[in-house]
C-alpha cells in the first residue's frame, strides 16, 4: 500500500483528544493488523494447500487420461481380436455346413447304392435255376477263369491286302523277316507284296454296373415246344391286367439259356410279377408253371485294352488288281506254301482286292488267333 493508503486507514485526530484515546486507538489498530497477518498466513496456507491439491489433481488427471487411453487401446485389441475370433467361428461354421452338405450327399449315395445292392441280392438269389451234373473232372483253382468271353474281333483290311494265318508261328515269323515277296503269276508276270506283322486290341480289363431294369422281366423254367407260339402265348398272359400285367412291348428269346425276356410299355409291372416269382401260364393248352425273376441292365463303367500281336497271321499289302480275287488268292496261297519261298502249311486266307470293303473276324484269339471270316 501506499503512505496515502495507509494514513487513510486511520481516523483523523480531533483536537483536544486526549493522549490515551490516541494510544487506544493505536492499539486497537495493532491488534487489527496482527488480526490481518493472522488472516493473511492463512490465506496463504490455504492457497499453497490449493495449489497442493491442484497439483494433484492434475498428475490424477494426467495419470487418468494415460490410463484412459490404454484402456481404450485394450479395448481396441480385444475388439480386435473379438472380430477376429468372430471371423474364424464363422468360417469355421461355413467349413462345417460344406462338410454336412458333402457328408450328407455321400450318405445319400451310400444308401442309393445300398438300394441298388439289395435289389441286386435279391435277383441274384431269384436267378433262374440251371441244373448242373459233376462228371468228376476237377481243376486246379490258380488256373481257373472268372470270366469267359468269346473272341469277335473285328479287323478291317485295306483293299490290295490279304491276311495268311500259318499253321506254324516260326513261318510266320520267317515270312516277317524277308519283308518283300516277288510272287510269280505265271510266264513272266509277278507282283511284289510286302508282309507285316498284325496286332489286335484285345480287352484287357472291363468293369460293367448293373440294375434292375424297371421294364424288364426274366422268363425262366419254360418247356420245350415252338418258339414263336410260346413267345406269343406269353405276351398274351402277361399283357392280361388280372395276371398283374400290362402292355407288351417285346418279348425276344435268349439263345443261350433259353429263357425269354419280356419288356412292358410302362415300368409299374416287372417289379410285382417279379415278387410273385411263379406264375401259372397256359402254354400249348396246358398250364405250366414258369418262373419270373428281376432283369439286369449292364452299362459298361470302364474299359481297358491292349494291343496284341497275332503270331502265326501275316497281312501282305501292296497287292494290285492284275487278274480274278479268286485266281489272285490262290496263286498266293501257292506261293506261301512253298517252303523255298520261306512258307509253309496254311490253315487259313482271306483276300480283298482293290476297291472293296472288307473285314476279318478273328475267333478264338487264345487257341486260333488264325481264324478269319469275310465280312461284307
Amino acid at each position: 500500500m501506499s503512505s496515502d493508503e495507509d494514513f487513510s486507514l486511520m481516523e483523523p485526530l480531533q483536537a483536544g483528544d486526549p493522549l490515551d484515546e490516541i494510544k487506544k486507538l493505536i492499539d486497537n489498530y495493532k491488534k487489527k493488523h496482527e488480526q490481518l497477518l493472522e488472516e493473511q498466513k492463512e490465506l496463504v496456507a490455504c492457497r499453497d494447500m490449493q495449489q497442493g491439491l491442484a497439483a494433484q489433481f492434475k498428475d490424477r488427471a494426467v495419470k487418468l487420461a494415460q490410463k484412459l487411453k490404454e484402456e481404450e487401446r485394450s479395448y481396441i485389441e480385444r475388439l480386435t481380436d473379438s472380430e477376429t475370433q468372430l471371423n474364424q467361428l464363422r468360417q469355421e461354421e461355413s467349413d462345417l455346413k460344406e462338410k454336412i452338405q458333402m457328408i450328407k450327399a455321400v450318405l445319400q449315395e451310400e444308401e442309393a447304392q445300398k438300394k441298388l445292392l439289395k435289389e441286386q441280392t435279391e435277383v441274384f438269389t431269384a436267378v433262374p435255376e440251371k441244373k448242373v451234373v459233376f462228371l468228376g473232372s476237377t481243376g486246379s483253382a490258380d488256373t481257373a477263369q472268372a470270366f469267359e468271353m468269346e473272341a469277335n474281333i473285328i479287323y478291317p483290311m485295306e483293299g490290295g491286302t490279304a491276311l495268311i494265318t500259318f499253321e506254324e508261328e516260326v513261318v510266320a515269323t520267317q515270312i516277317l523277316a524277308k519283308k518283300l515277296h516277288q510272287v510269280k503269276l505265271g510266264g513272266e508276270c509277278s507282283i511284289t507284296v510286302e508282309a507285316r506283322p498284325v496286332h489286335l486290341m484285345l480287352p484287357k480289363a472291363v468293369e460293367i454296373n448293373t440294375d434292375v431294369c424297371p421294364h424288364r422281366i426274366l422268363i425262366s423254367n419254360l418247356p420245350n415246344m415252338d418258339i414263336h407260339t410260346m413267345l406269343y402265348e406269353l405276351e398274351i398272359h402277361f399283357s392280361k391286367s388280372r395276371n398283374g400285367g400290362g402292355e407288351v412291348d417285346t418279348c425276344d428269346l435268349l439263345p443261350d439259356s433259353g429263357n425269354v425276356v419280356l419288356k412292358f410299355v410302362e415300368d409299374s409291372y416287372a417289379k410285382g410279377l417279379a415278387e410273385k416269382e411263379l406264375h401259372e401260364v397256359k402254354l400249348q393248352g396246358a398250364k405250366h408253371t414258369v418262373r419270373v425273376t428281376p432283369f439286369l441292365n449292364g452299362k459298361i463303367s470302364h474299359f481297358k485294352a491292349e494291343s496284341m500281336p497275332c503270331p502265326q497271321t501275316v497281312l501282305l499289302t501292296g497287292i494290285p488288281n492284275v487278274m480274278e480275287p479268286e485266281t489272285l488268292q490262290d496263286e498266293l496261297e501257292i506261293h506261301f506254301q512253298k517252303f523255298g519261298n520261306g512258307g509253309g502249311e496254311i490253315e487259313a486266307i482271306l483276300y480283298n482286292p482293290v476297291g472293296q470293303d472288307m473285314s476279318a473276324v478273328f475267333k478264338d484269339i487264345s487257341s486260333k488267333p488264325e481264324e478269319v471270316e469275310e465280312q461284307m
